[in-house]
């Protein structure tokens, strides 16, 4: 019983704050921001993969005109480390990096302009297929982080300027920079 109270204290101090959900039901600001994201080409392999994850979680199906594009430029760098006596590499480290603008498709308007990355460790082992095998899987698991990433950086902007006030229309359709 004491349990129970302690939680139910809990729980009626944080609403009492103003927490709420990010993407907290069918209309709030996040998910309808997030439904309206058109994702630019992003050439390479990387940019491939990350497309194809961006477009998964923002759900754009195309079923309504986008409000916003994103534009992302990757950078993916593999750099051996774990020198051995003979000068072999033992040990590589892959790094994605993200630099991606939110704009705004009707007026071109830069609405968020930030940067997201990871980093993954690669064994270098005797065979070259199984190190190119584990690289290309750290591609894929790194572009599946980068892409959390974004997508929440752009629900956490929709949401913030949904509480500016004076906000009545679409998510950053007041804001003019950053």
């Amino acid at each position: 019983m004491r349990t129970f109270a302690l939680c139910f204290l809990l729980l009626t101090s944080l609403s009492a704050c103003g927490l709420r959900p990010l993407y907290g039901g069918a209309s709030s600001p996040a998910r309808a921001a997030l439904g309206s994201v058109e994702v630019g080409e992003i050439p390479g392999r990387a940019g491939y993969l990350m497309r194809g994850a961006l477009e998964q979680r923002l759900g754009a199906a195309g079923s309504t005109p986008p409000r916003y594009r994103l534009e992302v430029e990757l950078d993916d760098q593999i750099t051996g480390f774990g020198v051995r006596a003979d000068n072999a590499v033992t040990r590589e480290r892959r790094t994605l990096r993200a630099r991606f603008q939110l704009v705004a498709a009707d007026r071109g308007t830069v609405l968020l302009d930030a940067t997201a990355g990871a980093d993954a460790g690669v064994d270098v082992v005797s065979s070259e297929y199984a190190t190119i095998a584990a690289e290309d899987s750290a591609l894929e698991n790194l572009t599946q982080q980068v892409a959390d990433q974004i997508v929440a950086r752009i629900a956490l902007y929709a949401t913030r300027t949904a509480d500016e006030p004076g906000e009545g229309q679409a998510p950053g359709a007041a804001s003019e920079g950053p």
